[in-house]
C-alpha cells in the first residue's frame, strides 16, 4: 500500500518531486498522488443508495466492480457554483486496503510533477472535516493547490461503511 510521501528534508525524498493529478472543485484546486487515482471518467448514472451518508452520492458500476461515489463538495462543505460548462467528472481512487471510491469534482485540471521545496505545511487549525487529509499546499506561481492524502480522508468506521454501500 502506497501513501502520499510526507514532506520530509531527507535527501531521496526532498529531491523527487511529487507527482499529482490536479482537478478542481469550484474555484480551488486540489490534488491527489497519482499512484491513488486509478482513473478519471465522466459523470454516469449514479444508483442511489437508501440510508447512505448525505455525501455519498450513490453507486456505479465500474466494469463489474461496484463503487460508492462521493459527492466532493458536500464531504468538505464546499459551497458555491461549478465553475466550468463542461459536465462533471468522476476521479476514481483507490483509499485503504482494496477499498476503491469515486469522487465528483468540476473539472480535470492536469497531472503535475511538484517540486517538494513548493509545498509547504497546512495552515493550522485546519481541522475541519477531512482538514486532516490536508498533507500540504503546493504553490506553483499564482496558484495554489491544496494537496490531499487518500488515506486520511476517511476514518476507519467511514472506510466500512463505503465498503458496506458497494
Amino acid at each position: 500500500m502506497t501513501t502520499l510521501p510526507t514532506l520530509s528534508t531527507g535527501s531521496a525524498t526532498a529531491s523527487t518531486p511529487l507527482q499529482v493529478v490536479v482537478f478542481s472543485v469550484g474555484s480551488e484546486e486540489y490534488c491527489f498522488e497519482i499512484l491513488k487515482v486509478r482513473e478519471v471518467i465522466r459523470t454516469v448514472p449514479i444508483t442511489a443508495v437508501p440510508s447512505a451518508p448525505p455525501h455519498v452520492e450513490g453507486i456505479i458500476n465500474l466494469r463489474g466492480a461496484v463503487v460508492p461515489i462521493i459527492d466532493f463538495r458536500k464531504r468538505f462543505n464546499i459551497t458555491g457554483e461549478c465553475t466550468v460548462d463542461e459536465s462533471e467528472k468522476v476521479v476514481i481512487v483507490a483509499a485503504a486496503g482494496s477499498t476503491t471510491v469515486g469522487f465528483t469534482v468540476d473539472a480535470l485540471s492536469q497531472v503535475l510533477k511538484v517540486p517538494r521545496e513548493a509545498v509547504s505545511t497546512p495552515p493550522t487549525g485546519v481541522s475541519d472535516q477531512g482538514g486532516e487529509a490536508i498533507t500540504g499546499v503546493a504553490s506553483m506561481g499564482d496558484r495554489l493547490i491544496i494537496v490531499l492524502d487518500i488515506e486520511r480522508l476517511f476514518s476507519e468506521d467511514e472506510l466500512t461503511n463505503l465498503t458496506g454501500v458497494a
